[in-house]
């Protein structure tokens, strides 16, 4: 319980100060730490608290075609929603301001921030969000409660994207909508993970 205090709010709080109370270098330095302390809490508290070892969570049970067909079938999802419905929803004057106010309206920038997100990013929510809140949520619960340690994993996932949507004024049904779809997404990678014990199927999922 202690580990899931420690570490569940830090991403929202660091969404708050860069987006909404300190926008600029200051809030920019207080979302840095805040991604710094995702990565390093996890391994100092498997070291000190747990007294386990590093690893690199070897998929010695596969899942790697099961992650690959599911990674599919959400993007298809994501573009089925979109082209049908979702653009409407969706001012592009909006979206445009959040983009160059984060700075990613320079193309050189956004392809650099893609290439992070779909690589490292997606590493280290898989590292933070799959591996430890799921196996702390897991631990808390009582025996056989897997199933409510994937959803309670997966809604502490959600909630600093729901923080981050709200901060850049996107409409009410645009954030239920695309958060739904994040609590989805960490719901699946939440299931992976608990079935193959490895972070890396749902590493291809996600990314």
């Amino acid at each position: 319980a202690l580990a899931l205090l420690l570490l569940v709010p830090v991403p929202t709080l660091g969404v708050v100060m860069a987006m909404i109370v300190a926008p600029g270098l200051f809030g920019q330095i207080v979302f840095a730490l805040s991604k710094l302390w995702l990565v390093v809490l996890p391994a100092v508290w498997l070291l000190v608290v747990d007294r386990g070892r590093l690893s690199w969570s070897p998929p010695k049970h596969g899942g790697f075609v099961v992650g690959s067909v599911l990674g599919v079938i959400i993007a298809g999802i994501i573009f089925g929603a979109y082209f049908t419905f979702a653009r409407d929803w969706i001012d592009p004057a909006v979206l445009r301001a959040a983009a160059e106010e984060n700075g990613l309206a320079d193309l050189r920038l956004y392809i650099a921030c893609f290439i992070y997100w779909v690589t490292l990013n997606s590493l280290i929510e898989e590292y933070v969000w799959r591996w430890f809140v799921f196996e702390k949520w897991e631990m808390l619960l009582p025996h056989g409660k897997g199933f409510w340690a994937v959803i309670l994993s997966a809604l502490c996932f959600t909630l600093h994207h729901v923080v981050a949507m709200a901060a850049q004024h996107f409409e009410l049904h645009v954030i239920l909508l695309a958060n739904l779809g994040v609590f989805i997404g960490g719901a699946t990678w939440s299931w992976l993970y608990r079935k193959y014990r490895s972070i890396w199927p749902a590493y291809v999922s996600h990314a």
